[in-house]
């Protein structure tokens, strides 16, 4: 079962505030879109931040 994250514990675990986490999922074409269960339930998939937090990570380690 995939595990989920609010928008809260979402923005915690890329250590960044919940107004950053929105923005980068309108602005940043690689970053992982929300899932809206209803209109107003939004969640994450853990997975997929993740992912893009090790992405983000090697990316930085290769330019220096």
């Amino acid at each position: 079962m995939k595990q989920s994250l609010r928008p809260k514990f979402a923005a915690q675990f890329l250590g960044i505030n919940r107004v950053t986490l929105f923005r980068w999922s309108k602005q940043r074409a690689d970053f992982p879109k929300p899932h809206h269960l209803s209109a107003r339930c939004v969640v994450f998939d853990a997975d997929a931040l993740k992912a893009w937090r090790d992405a983000q990570v090697s990316t930085v380690s290769e330019v220096k």
